[in-house]
């Protein structure tokens, strides 16, 4: 079982180093990376924890971790808290992060929704990648058909409540780029999947939640 906290700043240590997001912030501001290295440590702490919970929940419903296909992986920090044998699949159409996602992990092999093969994945994630998408009820039937019998889709995303735009605006982020929350895309899920999990972030006030899904 990892430190959490050594683990984050150990990640983060490397992010800021490796990646001048601060000087070119418009090209890395959907990626996540501001969110990993924000200077401050609650805002920053929100989004490994959403990592963490969907790395946990996953281990908790369906298969061991062995194929996984990660949607919008973004640098596909989540794969880095994946057993070494995992095989790590991911989708990414921006050409910065699916770049430095391949230094980091070479063994991660990208792919494209149409080339992933259909039921070959024990488990499919789709962190906070759903939410940029008018057309994300679409999107999860694709994905859906990716998990192999008995897998597991982890959701996450924000729930774009008054507290969350509050925060997103103290952080320093616009967040144009949201079409819906994640309250839409879980109804969405829940006419495809049944729910086996959920964890909120933050519990009281929820800012993001996590859930794992199976087929019905």
């Amino acid at each position: 079982m990892i430190n959490k906290l050594d683990y984050v700043k150990k990640r983060q240590k490397l992010l800021r180093e490796a990646i001048e997001y601060k000087k070119d912030f418009e090209a890395w501001e959907e990626s996540c990376v501001p969110s990993y290295c924000h200077p401050n440590p609650f805002a920053a702490g929100i989004s490994w924890m959403r990592l963490f919970a969907a790395k946990e929940l996953a281990e908790r419903n369906g298969p061991p971790l062995k194929r996984v296909l990660d949607f919008g992986s973004s640098i596909g920090e989540v794969g880095h808290l994946f057993p070494k044998a995992t095989q790590y699949d991911f989708i990414e159409g921006d050409e910065l992060p699916a770049k430095f996602l391949k230094k980091q992990l070479p063994k991660a092999k990208r792919t494209t929704l149409e080339k992933a093969p259909d039921g070959a994945y024990d488990h499919v994630f789709a962190i906070d990648s759903l939410e940029h998408n008018t057309n994300y009820a679409e999107l999860l039937d694709v994905l859906v058909g990716k998990l192999a019998p008995g897998g597991v889709f982890i959701l996450s995303g924000p729930t774009e409540n008054w507290l969350y735009k509050f925060g997103r605006k103290l952080a320093g982020f616009e967040g144009h780029y949201h079409e819906t929350n994640i309250h839409a895309i879980e109804a969405a899920a829940a006419k495809r999947l049944e729910r086996r999990g959920v964890k909120s972030i933050l519990p009281v006030a929820t800012l993001f939640r996590v859930t794992a899904w199976q087929k019905k």
